[in-house]
């Protein structure tokens, strides 16, 4: 997993409340199991008309947003179903960071396992990061994860809280398969005293 240190890009405003899973990565997209491929279809339902043709007013269809990195949304961000493919098509489109008052709890745990972090904040917080991602290609934002700090076009800086463990994964770039590695020469060992003891298993 590509790790999380600081990131800096232009934030995305989607001042939307109780994106779920579906608005994320419609359901028709969802007979790959590759991470990758899925961002092009990324809020299908909402960047495309069903001729396929680009939404011209959809935020990330604009020329000021088409390369953002972070994403400030609406409250109870990825609620619906748990499916993983919802953070597999934010990655991939380049987004790294969603920034939101209230997430779902699975897509949430999701954002981590995927390399993207999610940061709950304050409405107050929400709405001035909000304000800023609406100037366009000036809306470049910085996320410190080490400090813990998001620091906006204007130079303000707003801290944010994250799990310790989580924040130690993201900044090491380490997924469950990465943690589970970290220990080869232990799993290697019992293995092999296993086999010796127990040859019959």
């Amino acid at each position: 997993m590509e790790k999380f240190t600081v990131l800096t890009g232009v934030a995305a405003p989607l001042p939307m409340i109780n994106v779920d899973t579906d608005m994320i990565i419609p359901k028709q997209f969802l007979k790959t199991i590759k991470r990758t491929g899925l961002g092009k279809n990324l809020f299908d339902e909402m960047r495309y008309t069903t001729d396929g043709k680009e939404v011209a007013d959809f935020v990330l269809n604009q020329p000021a947003w088409r390369t953002a990195r972070i994403l400030v949304a609406g409250a109870n961000f990825g609620c619906g179903s748990s499916r993983e493919h919802a953070p597999w098509a934010i990655a991939d489109f380049g987004i790294r960071c969603v920034v939101a008052p209230s997430f779902a709890d699975i897509f949430f745990n999701n954002c981590f396992k995927n390399g993207i972090l999610p940061i709950t904040l304050p409405q107050a917080e929400v709405d001035k990061l909000m304000d800023d991602a609406a100037r366009g290609a000036n809306a470049v934002v910085t996320v410190d994860l080490d400090k813990q700090e998001i620091r906006g076009p204007d130079g303000g800086v707003i801290r944010f809280e994250v799990d310790p463990f989580r924040k130690h994964c993201l900044l090491n770039g380490l997924d469950d398969i990465g943690l589970t590695l970290q220990r080869a020469e232990k799993i290697a060992t019992f293995e092999e005293a296993r086999k010796a003891g127990q040859p019959w298993l």
